[in-house]
Parts: structure tokens; sequence; C-alpha cells
């Protein structure tokens, strides 16, 4: 007598902070909702990134420090999907990973959240040498160009850490700058004090969106991935991605983005996508940023509309902005070696 296989249990994995749980379960929650009669569950793991909060992310390697031990354990077997922050994501992943699911974006833009108990309501309202936050080169690149009399400085850790040591009463801080969905997912939408949008501030290739990852030849799991996932939020972006890609950045280089998609009534899967970029020197001397609008019917339109916005920008001066910043960072590192600081690259 012919009995019936065992049902596959998925197993969703990622980082272990407090946010990367959350994360996860809405990922493992939305999934569930859709697909009754499957079994999810979670693991979480420590990664390279969690590990190593003490250097400025300048210093560090890629956004695989977040990443690598995850895709190795998926890799292997042990877990079957991985959700991350799209914005960690590198643009271009291992042999056998691919990105299947991508959900709605939370707002992207990046938020100020002043110290406890402090007066100040926006960055103007800053007193002059006051100490800003933030572990984004991005971030202090365009900020430094209209607040030139504020300090920033690096603040590493998940954000329980961050927002301890922002408050703590002898800390240097007079405010830090966090991406607002982390905040709005923690349910700490309360401590924002100011958004941080264009033309202000351009965010981060991604920020706002969750992605699952899984083994390019799971097709059990790319079935699954796809029905939840939000297109006009998966074409932003990997036209955004495309974008960085082309300019061969990484977290810890100074490319900015802002994307609407406008989708088309009465018309499935077709909208009208426009994509402003930037690159800033770290000093925010120099700030290269254009802007694309075209109508798209895949998302192959939509990354080559972000791969060319990258040749523009590349063709206006990014690409000598981009070659003094690896410079700059090839230095510091020879410099951390020679005083024999521990450097990931």
């Amino acid at each position: 007598m012919a009995t019936s296989a065992t049902p596959r249990k998925f197993t969703l994995a990622s980082r272990s902070s407090q946010l990367a749980q959350i994360q996860t379960n809405i990922v493992r929650d939305a999934l569930a909702a859709l697909h009754p009669d499957v079994e999810f569950d979670t693991s979480f793991m420590t990664t390279g990134g969690d590990q190593n909060q003490s250097q400025a992310l300048y210093l560090l390697g890629g956004k695989a420090l977040w990443t690598k031990e995850l895709e190795v354990a998926m890799l292997e077997g042990s877990v079957d999907m991985l959700v991350h922050s799209f914005k960690d994501v590198p643009t271009v992943l291992p042999e056998g990973c691919e990105i299947a699911g991508v959900l709605q974006r939370e707002d992207p833009v990046d938020s100020l959240v002043v110290k406890k108990g402090a007066p100040w309501k926006s960055l103007e309202e800053l007193p002059d040498g006051s100490v800003v936050g933030t572990s984004s080169v991005r971030r202090v690149a365009q900020l430094k160009r209209n607040f030139p009399k504020l300090v920033f400085k690096d603040v590493r850790g998940n954000l329980n850490t961050r927002m301890a040591k922002l408050d703590a009463p002898d800390g240097p801080y007079a405010a830090i700058i966090l991406a607002k969905a982390g905040m709005v997912r923690l349910g700490w939408g309360d401590r924002v004090t100011a958004d941080l949008g264009p033309p202000t501030l351009l965010h981060a290739v991604s920020q706002g969106a969750l992605a699952i990852e899984i083994r390019s030849n799971d097709e059990e799991a790319r079935a699954l991935c796809r029905s939840i996932t939000h297109w006009p939020t998966e074409w932003a972006c990997r036209a955004e991605r495309a974008c960085l890609r082309v300019l061969e950045g990484g977290c810890s280089v100074p490319v900015g983005v802002h994307t609407d998609l406008v989708e088309e009534e009465g018309e499935p899967h077709k909208g009208r996508l426009h994509i402003v970029g930037s690159v800033t020197s770290l000093e925010g001397e120099k700030h290269v940023e254009h802007s694309i609008e075209a109508e798209v019917h895949t998302v192959e339109e939509a990354e080559a509309i972000g791969a060319k916005l990258a040749q523009v920008l590349i063709e206006t001066g990014a690409r000598a902005i981009l070659d003094d910043i690896n410079t700059d960072r090839e230095k510091k590192i020879q410099q951390a070696k020679a005083n024999n600081e521990k450097v990931d690259v």
C-alpha cells in the first residue's frame, strides 16, 4: 500500500537581532496566511557583521559580511529561505542563490532621532558642534554639504544598541540617523523626530524592503516567495540595485537613490518609473545627481533604467568620486594594518 510523502517543512533564517527576527516573522506570517497547509519554521544566527561592531563600516568588507554565513547554511540545506533587509544584500549573489521574493516596502526614508528629553526638532535646530551618530558614509557625505557645522561620528550596533548609546546621559550623541523602516517595525516610530527625505537626503538602495533569498534550484520555495511578492516594490528595488551594481558601490559607498513607481490603472504589471540617483564625495564637496523617468512593462526594463542612470552618473563625474573614495579606503586599510588593527576585507 502506497503512503503519501511527508509534507515538506520550510525553514526561514536570518540574523539574530531583534529587528531581524521581527522581519523574519513578518515573512513567515505572510507565507502562512496564504499557505495554511504548509509548515514554516524559523532559525536565527550571528553573522560576521554582528560580531564586529567596533570598526567603521568603511573599513569592513562588503555587504556579504551580513549574509555569507546564512548563505552557507542555506546552500548546505540546513535552511530553505533567508530573510534580509534588502539594502544589506550584495548586488551580485553567490552561485546557486537568488532573490525570489520581495515584500511591500515600508517608507524607505532616513529619520533623525534626538536624545531622549532633548528639545531639538530638526537638524537645523542642533547647536553648532553637535555630534550626530551614523554608520553610513552615504548619510555623512550628503549631510556635510548642508550641515558643515555638525560633527558626524560613527555609531555601530543593532538598533537597540544604537538607541542605548544615543540616550546614555554621558554619551556624546545629540542625535542619530536611522532608517525609519526599522524603527517602525520595532514599534519605536514615536521616537522619530523628523524624516530626512529628498532633497536633504537620498536613501540607500533597496532601503525599507524585505527580500527572500533561496537556492536557485528550489522551485517549491520560489513559488511560495512569488506568491507574496509586491511587484512594484520589486521593480523599484531592482532598478536601484542595477544602478548600484554598475557603480560598483557597496554599503560603505555614498550612493543615494529615491524611486517612485506609479502603477498604470487597468494595466497589470505596467507602471511609470521615476528614479533619482546620486554619488557624493566623502566630505560632501562633490555631488553628482541625476534622474530618469520612463514607462516600464517588465522587471528587466526597470533594471535597464537603473543601469542607464548609473552610466549617466559615471559620465558626469561619479567615476572620479568613486575612484577617490576607493583610494582613501585603501589608505585607511593600510594604516589600520600598520597599527595591527583587525581589518576584514
